[in-house]
């Protein structure tokens, strides 16, 4: 079995796209894709993020693509809310996924209007290594 990175404090959907939790109520969130997505896709070639600042989104609703060499995935949101920054860096440096899925490599920050609520379709670190190791 291959080890991914899984780091605590992030909560994942089941999709393979992590988030922050708020550091206070309506604080705002970080999304991006996991290690064990990044690396189920291989070499990204390609981010499509397809959402803008001042866009609302909802839970599960799809926010944009990756392309790999290997295939084309999509990508989706795992809270609700409000997109407050997409992060434009991905389209020039779209292989910064494989290198920093956790870093440098988020997809977008959102303001949740109900994070409570979302977390119930969210895993944890543990519960997430667990969800992946069946797949």
């Amino acid at each position: 079995m291959t080890e991914y990175k899984v780091p605590e404090g992030l909560l994942f959907y089941k999709e393979h796209e992590w988030v922050t939790v708020p550091p206070k109520a309506g604080g705002t969130v970080t999304v991006g894709v996991s290690d064990y997505a990044q690396a189920a896709l291989t070499d990204i070639v390609y981010a499509n993020i397809k959402i803008k600042p001042g866009d609302r989104i909802k839970l599960g609703q799809v926010i944009g693509e990756l392309e790999s060499v290997k295939s084309v995935s999509d990508l989706y949101s795992p809270v609700t809310g409000e997109v407050i920054e997409v992060n434009k860096a991905l389209s020039d440096k779209p292989e910064s996924i494989n290198k920093d899925p956790y870093g440098s490599a988020w997809f977008f920050k959102a303001k949740p209007t109900n994070f409570d609520g979302d977390k119930a379709n969210l895993m944890n670190s543990a519960k997430y290594k667990e969800y992946c190791s069946k797949l």
